[in-house]
């Protein structure tokens, strides 16, 4: 990667399934390529690939130290993604309660729409993620808000 950027390769190309290369090592968990590409100038919210964008992608999956790199590096939290909308609504549907909480922590809009739940509530509702479904009530969700799926 490193000799693809020093040789004129763009960094933001959007292209392929993943969207763009950044998305793509995070899909992969090559953490050297990610900080490689945030040192470079990836745009930490572009939209594109499965996800719609790269703090929907790695909530999705988990893994709490990207996450808090690319918002470290200024990702919009409640940024709008693609499968799940947001990314406290893919971290709430996989169950992933260390990046609930720090996505919360960042001020994720518990209430946000989109995706194809609707709102984090009924993302982790849908899985049975008692513990996920107590920390967006302590946050204080809607529990009437219309949901989708």
């Amino acid at each position: 990667m490193q000799l693809l950027l020093d040789r004129g390769g763009k960094v933001n190309v959007q292209s392929g399934e993943c969207g763009n290369a950044l998305q793509a090592a995070l899909e992969m968990n090559h953490e050297k390529i990610i900080q490689l590409l945030l040192d470079r100038g990836a745009d930490v919210d572009a939209q594109g690939g499965s996800y719609g964008n790269a703090l929907e992608a790695t909530s999705y999956s988990g893994r709490d130290k990207i996450a808090q790199l690319l918002l470290d590096k200024g990702a919009d939290v409640n940024g709008q993604g693609e499968s799940y909308g947001n990314a406290l609504q893919a971290a709430s549907n996989s169950s992933h309660d260390k990046t609930v909480q720090l996505l919360l922590d960042k001020r994720a809009d518990v209430n946000g729409q989109g995706g194809s739940y609707g709102n984090a509530l009924q993302a982790a509702s849908s899985g049975g993620h008692n513990k996920i479904v107590q920390l967006l009530l302590n946050k204080g969700v809607d529990v009437h808000a219309q949901g989708a799926h």
